[in-house]
C-alpha cells in the first residue's frame, strides 16, 4: 500500500490547550482511518511542523485522512499550511 504524509505548519495554540496533545491527538486522528507509520514535530526555519506519516489505497483516500488530520489539529491549534504528499521511491511528491 503506497505511504503518504501529512506536514501541518502549525500557529498559535488555542487557549487552554497543552502543547504535548497536539501530536497525538494528529496521530489518533488518522489511526482512526487506516495504519499509522509515524508521527513527529518537526521545525523547519523556526517554524515547527507536525508530520503524520500513513498508508492509504490511493490519493483520494489520501486527500481524505490528510483533511480529517488537519481538521483535528485546527481545533487546538492555528493551522498555518498543510500538505499531503505520496511517497515514490525516496522523495515525496505533492498529490495532483
Amino acid at each position: 500500500m503506497p505511504s503518504y504524509r501529512v506536514r501541518i505548519a502549525v500557529g498559535l495554540m488555542h487557549r487552554g490547550v497543552d502543547p504535548a496533545d497536539v501530536l497525538p491527538a494528529a496521530v489518533a486522528a488518522a489511526r482512526e482511518l487506516t495504519a499509522v507509520e509515524h508521527g513527529a514535530i518537526e521545525v523547519v526555519r523556526g517554524v515547527p511542523r507536525l508530520v503524520v506519516r500513513f498508508e492509504a489505497p490511493d490519493d483520494v483516500a489520501a486527500a481524505g485522512i490528510g483533511r480529517a488530520v488537519v481538521e483535528r489539529v485546527d481545533e487546538l491549534v492555528e493551522v498555518e499550511v498543510s500538505r499531503v504528499t505520496r511517497r515514490y521511491g525516496s522523495r515525496w511528491y505533492p498529490l495532483r
